[in-house]
């Protein structure tokens, strides 16, 4: 009780102090962001005004100088109004003043209404279109949590954008910047200066309060140390090693006793246990099958990772509950494993089982532990059958297109050379050939050729698949890059009067990938889907977070795929369409592979296809 007393005591006096000092560096801050914003948004405007005023005064003076435009044209009138910018020495000497007057001010310039600078004070600007910045208003009208976060975040800038005219006809904008880094360099040294003050007292305040409670509760303070350093592993630390009182025969003194006795016993366990946890969490880390060990008394006391997708809930969950609590009557797996009571017989079956992943089939088995004859527990075993056949069918997929690549590309190239050939024969024919059109002759030589035509076509598209694809990666937004794919194929889905369903979160991280390869990957998908469904239905597009995946999902309600084709549909030239390429499918897995994802399916017939490409998040 006075081990706990003496932790409340140093916890609260240091809490409060905390507390109070949190209190008021909230409070200091917020005020002076706000002080500072409200400074910086009222210069800016004045600035603006000001350099709107010079601006026009620069147009009067040209025009008092006998400066005209050469035309009404655009280009002449934009070269006429930035030539009369530059020889204002007024203008130029105002937005000098601007960033010197105002440490906030990252630039000014004037532009015109395409967005082309016609004076800046960064002269390199000249000329160049100047991209919009995020108004400073959503700054400044923020809170001041969300004020904060850009300020301590990585540099920005923001605009104040104040419309300009010549005459009664708009023709650009003064625009402000102002960038966070170097409001933050305009109040860091007074938020330094708080926050030494603030440190310094919560350092007092810690001090005092250990000073106190220590002075408080001596006596306990060295079995305190003396718990604290066998928790940390040092078992062997003799009692009283600190001041020497624990060492008498008093109470505290046999207790101290007591606890190194126990320290020495707890480290031949510790040790022990240290080498099995680690061999065991290094092997269970690496495991794709759920595994479950029971004890005698059939309560769980190794669960692994993977069990977490078979039983819908964290590994943890599941320790110390028997295996009627784990399977208890009504669960998928209680009449499979055959639980009778808290018991279970050895077993090896495969059944259908509802997982996080969806439907899958999944093969259970109990094998006995027994030692010297006598049963010590039973381990179960869950293995996903669905998962092992899809990556033998990726892998097969990949072997085959590998080898099918290689193959294609050679013969290609040989039947290239004869094609070329026979196309200048074949001109050479037609020349000597009689002009008669409707002669046999001149009919042969029309089919054949269209025949090599046809089989030129052939041969780009086997290299054009072949071809070695340049990957240029990038961050990315999974979802901007599925919006775009909507985008494209809005004519298809209208036309074939298809609903679209779309779930795309801003939320999931980006995504290193090459955008255009990506985006051909999923539009594949969502034409393949199109034509699954003539008459019309539902597209689902969906994107979500999987651990450390974006998962990308392109549903359809079609026809659905044969089982018979289901371990065709990734080969190159497979296709049940008339008229189609087989080529579509057989690209998208190569982009997935191509970015270290992988992509499946599942396929329903009379109710349609989902395909899921899982990519690396880049964090």
């Amino acid at each position: 009780m006075q081990l706990r007393l003496r932790t409340k005591l140093t916890l609260i006096m240091t809490g409060l102090v905390l507390l109070v000092v949190a209190v008021l560096s909230a409070v200091f801050v917020a005020q002076l962001f706000e002080q500072v914003l409200q400074q910086t948004d009222k210069r800016t405007v004045e600035i603006a005004n000001q350099v709107f005023e010079q601006a026009r005064r620069a147009l009067t003076e040209a025009a008092a100088r006998g400066l005209r435009p050469a035309s009404n044209d655009p280009n002449d009138i934009n070269e006429y109004v930035q030539k009369a910018f530059r020889m204002s020495e007024g203008l130029r000497a105002q937005l000098k003043a601007a960033k010197v007057d105002t440490p906030a001010i990252y630039e000014v310039s004037i532009t015109n209404n395409d967005g082309k600078v016609l004076i800046s004070t960064d002269e390199s600007l000249a000329g160049k279109f100047l991209p919009r910045r995020t108004k400073i208003s959503q700054l400044t009208q923020r809170g001041y949590l969300h004020q904060a976060k850009v300020l301590a975040g990585p540099p920005q800038v923001y605009e104040l954008d104040l419309p300009f005219t010549n005459g009664d006809q708009p023709f650009g904008e003064v625009r402000v910047m102002v960038s966070s880094g170097l409001l933050l360099n305009d109040i860091s040294s007074s938020v330094r200066q708080f926050g030494t003050i603030s440190l310094l007292a919560l350092v007092i305040s810690t001090v005092l309060a250990a000073v106190v409670s220590r002075a408080t509760l001596a006596p306990l303070s060295d079995i305190s140390a003396q718990l604290d350093r066998i928790s940390a592993g040092q078992y062997d630390t003799p009692a009283g090693d600190a001041k020497g009182f624990t060492a008498g025969t008093d109470e505290l003194g046999q207790v101290s006793r007591k606890i190194t006795q126990v320290g020495q016993q707890l480290r031949g366990v510790h040790e022990i246990f240290s080498t099995l946890r680690e061999n065991m969490d290094s092997v269970m880390a690496g495991l794709e099958d759920g595994l479950l060990l029971f004890t005698r008394d059939a309560r769980a006391v190794m669960v692994s990772p993977a069990a977490e997708k078979f039983l819908g809930a964290p590994a943890g969950h599941f320790l110390g509950r028997r295996v009627n609590e784990i399977f208890p009557l009504g669960h998928p797996l209680h009449a499979v494993l055959h639980v009778e009571g808290d018991e279970l017989s050895e077993i090896a079956a495969e059944t259908d089982l509802d997982t996080i992943e969806g439907t899958r089939r999944v093969s259970v088995s109990v094998q006995a532990i027994q030692e010297n004859g006598e049963r010590m527990g039973a381990l179960v075993t869950l293995r996903d059958l669905d998962s092992i056949e899809s990556i033998n069918t990726q892998l097969q997929v990949s072997e085959r297109l590998a080898a099918l690549g290689r193959i294609t590309a050679g013969v290609a190239h040989e039947v290239k050379n004869p094609l070329n050939s026979m196309r200048l024969w074949l001109e050479n024919l037609k020349e000597s050939l009689p002009p008669e059109p409707d002669s046999g002759s001149q009919q042969a030589v029309q089919v054949l050729d269209k025949e090599i035509d046809r089989l030129d076509a052939v041969v780009k598209r086997f290299l054009d698949f072949t071809r070695p694809m340049e990957v240029r990666l990038e961050a990315t937004q999974i979802a901007d890059v599925l919006k775009d794919v909507v985008e494209i194929a809005k004519p298809q889905l209208q036309k074939a009067k298809i609903h679209v369903a779309q779930l795309l979160p801003i939320d999931v991280p980006e995504v290193y990938v090459d955008r255009a390869l990506l985006k051909q990957a999923v539009l594949n998908l969502v034409l393949n889907a199109v034509e699954a469904m003539p008459s019309g239905g539902q597209l689902r597009l969906m994107l979500s977070r999987r651990g450390e995946m974006a998962e990308i999902t392109v549903g359809d309600t079609g026809k659905g795929i044969p089982l018979e084709n289901r371990q065709k549909i990734f080969q190159l030239f497979f296709t049940t369409r008339p008229g189609g390429s087989g080529i579509g499918l057989a690209s998208t897995f190569r982009i997935v592979q191509l970015h270290n994802g992988s992509i499946d399916f599942t396929s329903e017939v009379g109710r349609g296809t989902t395909f899921r490409i899982e990519l690396p998040l880049a964090a």
